[in-house]
């Protein structure tokens, strides 16, 4: 299976990404396995986390299914560097094509943030796997559905910032095909237990919205 294809599938299975800002190497497998054991088989360490590619490195030793990789990647290199350390999954704040196509060519998935109908068709353009709506805390539900009017059919939007159990409902009647979840989820010092507590909150809230 491709990485692409890897990602096809986590998102199938569960669209949402576990953004673990501010992880410690020492907390990656106690968090990491709270959040796989509760469905979860997308797996972000931002890049401004405390030596975030050795925490990527364990995750995706311990987690050879799910897909892992880094979130606030803003240069070809850090992509780069993200490969070597075994991800393979880049999430980025914002739309740089250099990103885009440097993650392309070494096989990884990539979703680039976007806030602009201009920057989501750049990021297709440059060919990008979905799109991070970054931060969706400055857009709306409303502002996602007027943007998928307009984006070739199927697009993959995932909203990201200020996402909870309480508002996907919204976003997900606008159309959103996902969502990444960051402090709702993890923040720093929070227990593996506590994860997996607002783990299963999440993917509650997110299977009984599919079920309706």
């Amino acid at each position: 299976m491709t990485t692409p294809d890897k990602l096809r599938h986590c998102l199938q299975a569960l669209p949402l990404i576990a953004i673990l800002r501010g992880l410690t190497p020492a907390e990656a497998p106690a968090i990491g396995g709270a959040l796989v054991a509760a469905g979860f088989c997308l797996l972000e360490v931002p890049l401004n986390s405390p030596q975030p590619l050795a925490s990527i490195a364990r995750l995706a030793q311990a987690h050879p299914d799910a897909l892992v990789g880094a979130g606030t990647v803003l240069t070809t290199a850090q992509v780069r560097d993200v490969f070597a350390a075994g991800g393979r999954l880049v999430v980025a704040p914002n739309c740089d094509t250099g990103v885009v196509r440097e993650a392309l060519r070494l096989g990884m998935a990539c979703l680039p943030g976007i806030a602009t109908p201009t920057e989501a068709f750049a990021a297709l353009d440059a060919g990008a796997h979905g799109l991070k709506l970054f931060p969706a805390e400055a857009a709306s539900p409303a502002v996602l559905k007027a943007m998928l009017a307009v984006l070739p059919t199927g697009t993959c939007v995932l909203p990201v910032g200020g996402i909870t159990a309480q508002n996907m409902a919204q976003w997900q009647a606008a159309g959103a095909c996902g969502f990444g979840i960051g402090s709702a989820l993890y923040k720093p010092g929070k227990s593996a237990i506590d994860v997996a507590q607002s783990a299963a909150e999440f993917v509650a809230a997110y299977r009984g919205l599919i079920r309706v």
